[in-house]
């Protein structure tokens, strides 16, 4: 495609000071992502997560979509894509992270071994 040129070419002559803050940018837009946005930096297709979670893909965009649902809905969806999911509480004094829900996973687990 012409008039196209990669990322690092358009910056190689940025100073010092404006190539750490678009790399300061870049980090923080990468620790924020909507899920679909997720899937893609992972370079997943809704339907290669479909198959994965046994859902049609339709279920998958409709996840995506959701702004509220089940956290073990949403951990299926994590590790599919390779992760895992942690739930943190954060106070004024520190933060605090929620352990009920990896006993629910390792119930769900052994009772989906039975």
């Amino acid at each position: 495609m012409t008039g196209h040129r990669s990322f690092k070419e358009l910056t190689k002559g940025f100073s010092k000071e404006r190539t750490a803050r678009v790399a300061m940018r870049v980090s923080a837009l990468k620790s924020e992502m909507a899920l679909h946005e997720l899937r893609q930096a992972r370079e997943r297709s809704q339907e290669d997560l479909a198959r994965e979670l046994k859902v049609g893909q339709p279920a998958v965009a409709k996840l995506e979509r959701r702004a509220d649902m089940y956290v073990s809905n949403l951990r299926r969806y994590i590790e599919a894509l390779g992760g895992s999911l942690e739930i943190t509480a954060r106070f004024p004094e520190g933060a605090v992270n929620i352990t009920n829900f990896a006993e629910l996973a390792d119930t769900q687990g052994s009772r989906d071994r039975s």
